[in-house]
């Protein structure tokens, strides 16, 4: 068995990890995954105060998202994945998890 021990494999499972809970949080609090895969959409900060509160994981994993540049905030304040962060969900999801036409 091959164990790829740079520094960027950690970073790639983390932000799996993160993007795995976060789709798993979405929507077991009423949310779907095109919240956050649509640029224009995402969640507000009403939103994202109530995962906060309702989800003691949900933190870690948006500061993961944010600062690895795998979600940003749109023009509109709203949290959503970036380009990359998008790719890196459908190449594990499948680019049918989300709808983004």
């Amino acid at each position: 068995m091959q164990i790829d021990a740079t520094p960027n494999a950690g970073i790639q499972r983390s932000l799996r990890q993160c993007l795995s809970n976060a789709a798993f949080l979405l929507y077991q609090h009423g949310h779907v995954l095109e919240t956050i895969t649509i640029p224009f959409r995402g969640l507000d900060s009403r939103a994202l105060l109530q995962l906060r509160e309702a989800a003691h994981e949900w933190p870690a994993c948006q500061r993961v998202l944010e600062n690895s540049e795998a979600a940003v905030s749109n023009e509109h304040g709203r949290f959503v994945l970036s380009a990359m962060g998008r790719e890196l969900l459908f190449d594990m999801f499948g680019q049918g998890a989300a709808d983004c036409a």
